[in-house]
C-alpha cells in the first residue's frame, strides 16, 4: 500500500475526513465552502461528521472547488491528498481507526434504537 491509500483509505479515514483535510489544505475555512458549494454551515459540518452525505451535484462541486476527484473523496482512492509529511506518534493511526469503528457502531447503534422506538410508538398505538 502507497501513503495515501495508508492514510486517507477507507480503513483509515472516512468521507467526513477527506473532506474537512481536502478543505484545510486549500485554507478554506467550512463557513468558506458552504458558502462557495451554496450549502448551509450546518449542512458542511454535518458531512464533515460523517452524519450526512452530499448529493452528487454537490459532490462534484466539492471535488472541483478541493483540486480531488470525487472517488478520492469518497473512497480515498484516486487523485486527492498524499499523506501528511509530519511523522504520527507511533500508535496514533491504531487509536484513530478504533474511534473511527466505534463511531460506526455508535450510529448503526442510535439508528436501530430509532427503529425500535417507532416500532414500540406503533404497538403502543395500536393496543389503545
Amino acid at each position: 500500500m502507497d501513503d495515501q491509500t495508508d492514510w486517507y483509505g477507507p480503513d483509515s479515514a472516512t468521507f467526513g475526513d477527506r473532506v474537512a483535510a481536502a478543505r484545510e489544505a486549500t485554507g478554506m475555512t467550512q463557513e468558506e465552502l458552504a458558502k462557495r458549494l451554496g450549502v448551509k454551515l450546518k449542512t458542511l459540518q454535518s458531512w464533515e461528521d460523517d452524519m450526512a452525505e452530499p448529493r452528487a451535484n454537490r459532490l462534484s462541486m466539492m471535488a472541483g472547488l478541493l483540486n480531488v476527484s470525487m472517488m478520492w473523496l469518497l473512497t480515498g482512492e484516486g487523485e486527492g491528498l498524499g499523506a501528511p509529511e509530519e511523522e504520527m506518534p507511533e500508535g496514533l493511526n491504531d487509536v484513530l481507526i478504533e474511534m473511527r469503528a466505534i463511531k460506526s457502531e455508535m450510529s448503526a447503534s442510535a439508528a436501530r434504537l430509532g427503529r425500535l422506538e417507532k416500532k414500540l410508538r406503533g404497538l403502543a398505538q395500536s393496543g389503545l
